[in-house]
């Protein structure tokens, strides 16, 4: 007799409590999940069912719980090797202060920086990640294709959103003049790019959206022809979006409008557009993302870091409008991870107006997880625990001494210390073991990382 096809082997996990953040939020105290090649086939309370063939590993799950995969939806891997500068500054007078050390990034330091960022949130159960870069320095190499080898390498499903700049500082813009495309050039690299690395299939590995900078570093032909590029192309379109006051002012002075009215005017809002931060939005802003469904990547420890501001959560979920979360870069995020920011975004946006009832732990677990999948684009496969749906979950240790007293477990690993990863699968494929990579040497990264920041920084010392 044959041996099983890869889609026919079976992975059993049982004695585990699951969320599986489905329409209905439904958990389980106590249930098993069964994993059919790369796609979910089955779970439930209690056992497995008897009889199962082709099992081909079963996992005995007690003290853990199981939710998706953590979905990030908002960084820039480049920042990996140019952390803990500029700490007290806000956004503006950051990037002013770091623009000119990015402006000198190379292929090299591109990958090593994207191994960094990939490797800190996947051993923290993200399992589908994404990459705003817009970068592209003349004659630095292929970023795109380091950052996107790195991401398939790490075994995590991945969006690059291809960014890019055409307003430097010669027309008002922020980026030294070296550091930016031309409008034509940076359409034609985008296209390039999706054409290449694009796959637009259910359990599609890598995915390209169209993604112009930002107002601060965009012009307004770049934004309305990138909105024209990613329909034509049938991809997502990604930007920066009402993160400062200072943003708001700006859009104002130079277009006579806010920033939402300015991205709608461009054809840069809609189902298929999400857009990072969005903290300073008032209540037509909000209104006209809930009509057109574009998306936000709620990124609270980035805002807190660069003192943006408290975004209005809860005032969109009510309204209808798609929220995931976002790690952000870690220049502005030290950290790099994506599972502290379930604690983050439910605890800030209890300062702000609604207080106690702004977020609860359920909504945070969602934020991080269907409501990811969902600004992808992508809750079809991905961002819940369903049948059909894509073996991308992770296995949430909550038996050992940050949180065997806590007794509801999704309570436990959102307000909790940040739980030890024991396990997390994408696409059927165990990834992490124990809070460590079993695709990526974690001390090899760590070396390559120190060399690369070091190399940067005398790089950009010599101007």
């Amino acid at each position: 007799m044959a041996a099983p096809s890869a889609a026919q082997q079976r992975i059993v996990i049982e004695n585990a409590a699951i969320a599986t953040v489905d329409a209905h939020d439904t958990e389980y105290a106590t249930g098993h999940l069964v994993v059919a090649g790369n796609k979910i086939e089955s779970l439930g309370a209690g056992r497995a069912p008897e009889g199962l063939e082709n099992v081909v590993r079963r996992i005995d799950a007690t003290g853990h719980l199981i939710t998706p995969g953590l979905v990030n939806t908002h960084h820039h891997f480049y920042q990996w090797i140019t952390r803990g500068l500029a700490t007290d500054h806000n956004l503006f007078n950051w990037l002013v202060a770091l623009y000119p050390t990015w402006a000198r990034i190379d292929e090299s330091m591109v990958r090593t920086a994207a191994q960094g960022s990939l490797a800190m949130m996947a051993r923290g159960g993200v399992t589908t990640a994404m990459d705003h870069h817009y970068v592209y320095p003349q004659g630095s190499g292929d970023l795109s294709g380091a950052i996107i080898g790195a991401a398939a390498d790490m075994g995590v499903r991945f969006t690059l959103a291809r960014g890019s700049m055409d307003r430097s500082e010669k027309d008002g813009g922020l980026p030294p003049d070296f550091a930016v495309e031309t409008t034509e050039g940076a359409l034609t690299a985008t296209e390039e790019t999706v054409r290449k690395y694009h796959d637009a299939s259910f359990d599609a590995m890598t995915q390209v959206a169209v993604a112009p900078c930002s107002p601060f570093s965009i012009s307004t032909e770049l934004l309305r022809e990138g909105a024209a590029l990613g329909r034509r192309l049938g991809v997502r379109m990604h930007t920066h979006g009402s993160e400062t006051v200072e943003e708001e002012k700006f859009c104002h002075e130079l277009f006579g409008m806010g920033p939402t009215d300015y991205f709608e005017s461009t054809g840069f809002l809609g189902e298929d557009v999400w857009m990072a931060h969005c903290v300073h939005m008032n209540d037509s802003d909000i209104a006209a993302f809930a009509r057109t469904k574009t998306g936000v990547a709620h990124c609270p420890s980035s805002n807190a870091r660069l003192a943006a501001g408290i975004a209005r959560v809860p005032d969109m979920l009510k309204a209808g409008v798609p929220v995931g979360l976002g790690v952000d870069g870690t220049a502005s995020n030290e950290s790099g991870e994506l599972h502290t920011e379930l604690r983050n975004a439910l605890l800030i946006n209890r300062l702000g107006a609604h207080r106690e009832a702004a977020l609860n732990a359920r909504q945070a677990l969602r934020l991080g997880t269907y409501g990811g999948a969902q600004v992808l684009g992508r809750a079809d496969s991905i961002g819940s625990l369903e049948p059909g749906k894509l073996a991308d979950f992770v296995l949430w240790k909550i038996d050992g001494l940050g949180h065997s007293s806590i007794a509801d477990p999704v309570t436990a690993i959102v307000f909790g210390a940040a739980a030890p990863v024991t396990a997390s699968f994408v696409n059927g494929r165990q990834i992490v073991e124990n809070n460590r990579l079993l695709t990526a040497d974690e001390d090899a990264i760590a070396r390559d990382a120190r060399a690369e920041a070091q190399r940067l920084a005398r790089i950009a010392a010599q101007g």
